[in-house]
């Protein structure tokens, strides 16, 4: 005669447990509560990749909980940077008068790649605001226009000539214009940019942003000609600056993002925002939660799976980090890095794709400031190598052991006087009683 099985009871259900908990206990060598299933005992030689259930301080929390992986080698949003010089550009053999800086994204096109730059070519290097004139820059970014640029490999470039031109008084950009970025749209191409109508630094480096249409990438670019992105109302932080505009195709629709200065007192902050646009030209809505990231002085952000990552370099309590914002606005930390690309402009492939699954970055340009001391300011671009990409997996840009020769160390040494108080400092310290 069949039997229908008999349920078993909760006494077994709760020994079954036991005896299920005891034998992984066993297997793994660790102490489990068997009451709560959870590990006691020390830390686990070997690593654990997911989340152990067992009692953490907060420092090992935070490594399960707040970035994609727990170790480098398995962040896909974690990279160590490499940078290599570039071929075809010449710099007047260093005299200052002629600078290349703030690159654009890199986008492939007629079988090339293509970058759009600020292009500096005067008289005399940057002077500062008390010496500047008609045809003397106040700074690097001063008395400038865009240029663009091709390459086959990355390596070695091929300067093609002007993109924007300055524009004539009183237009929006008659003093400079700079820092531009590129939008592929519907089958056309947008460049946006800072446009100065005063020289930088007469208060602060006050600019709001226009734009340029082209039907193809080597143009020719027709000016708009007036504001895209404005500054703030008077008391909002955006006030008088809206520098690296940064467009991506997210959710449909353009996601600009933008940095500004503000804070009339010491120290200056700098953070970043967000303006939203169903059409390249505007209007450009800006996001109620702005600023979206408290730190970073320029604007470098991909899509990234279904979000938005970022990278934040210089200024603010947040620079040297990695973010990742997944609807785009909301971007916490995912990984800490060092010695990261200034002004980095990288090759976005799906950059204006509206892809729901970004596949991030392995390369780009970047610039290098400062060169040639205060007589002859200027800035050069270089190239930059990084896997932040979900398709490559280079463990030896994942590295975090790191080493830097002194002349690195000692390029930030103190300056006579500082280094004169501090000794003072230390003679006196040792005159008091131990």
């Amino acid at each position: 005669m069949c039997q229908t099985p008999l349920k078993p009871t909760t006494a077994a259900r709760a020994m079954k447990k036991v005896l299920s908990t005891l034998a992984i206990s066993c297997l793994m060598a660790t102490p489990i509560d068997v009451a709560t299933g959870a590990e006691t005992g020390a830390f686990p030689y070997i690593f654990p990749e997911k989340k152990p259930n067992r009692p953490l301080s907060e420092a090992m929390n935070r490594l399960y909980s707040n970035y994609p992986a727990p170790t480098p080698e398995a962040n896909e949003l974690y990279s160590s940077f490499r940078f290599s010089p570039l071929e075809g550009f010449d710099y007047h053999d260093g005299d200052g008068t002629i600078s290349r800086r703030d690159p654009s994204k890199i986008i492939r096109a007629n079988g090339k790649y293509y970058v759009w730059y600020t292009r500096r070519h005067t008289p005399t290097p940057p002077r500062g605001p008390d010496m500047a004139s008609e045809t003397i820059p106040s700074y690097d970014w001063d008395l400038a226009e865009i240029w663009y640029a091709t390459s086959e490999d990355g390596f070695v470039w091929h300067e093609q000539g002007v993109a924007v031109p300055r524009a004539s008084k009183p237009v929006p950009g008659w003093r400079s214009v700079s820092t531009p970025d590129i939008l592929v749209w519907k089958g056309k191409y947008y460049l946006y940019y800072q446009a100065y109508v005063q020289m930088p630094g007469l208060r602060g480096d006050d600019c709001a942003v226009s734009a340029a249409v082209a039907d193809s990438p080597d143009g020719p670019w027709r000016p708009t000609e007036r504001i895209i992105v404005p500054n703030g109302a008077p008391g909002e932080w955006d006030q008088y600056s809206i520098h690296d505009p940064y467009p991506l195709v997210y959710r449909g629709k353009i996601y600009l993002y933008y940095k500004a200065s503000f804070n009339d007192k010491s120290p200056r902050v700098i953070a970043q925002g967000l303006a939203i646009a169903d059409d390249p030209l505007g209007p450009f809505v800006k996001h109620p939660l702005n600023p979206v990231l408290n730190s970073g002085h320029e604007t470098t952000l991909f899509p990234f799976r279904e979000g938005i990552a970022a990278l934040v370099i210089r200024n603010g309590l947040e620079h040297n980090t990695i973010q990742f914002a997944p609807d785009g606005v909301n971007f916490h930390i995912v990984a800490v890095s060092s010695f990261m690309p200034v002004a980095a402009g990288p090759y976005v492939p799906d950059a204006f794709m509206n892809t729901r699954d970004g596949r991030g970055i392995t390369w780009g340009l970047c610039h290098i400031t400062g060169i040639g001391g205060r007589e002859k300011n200027h800035s050069i671009l270089a190239r930059f190598d990084c896997d932040l990409s979900q398709d490559v997996h280079n463990r030896w840009m994942k590295e975090t052991d790191m080493f830097w020769g002194p002349e690195v160390y000692f390029s930030r040494t103190l300056n006579p006087a500082a280094r004169a108080e501090r000794a003072r400092a230390c003679r006196e310290e040792l005159k008091q009683p131990e």
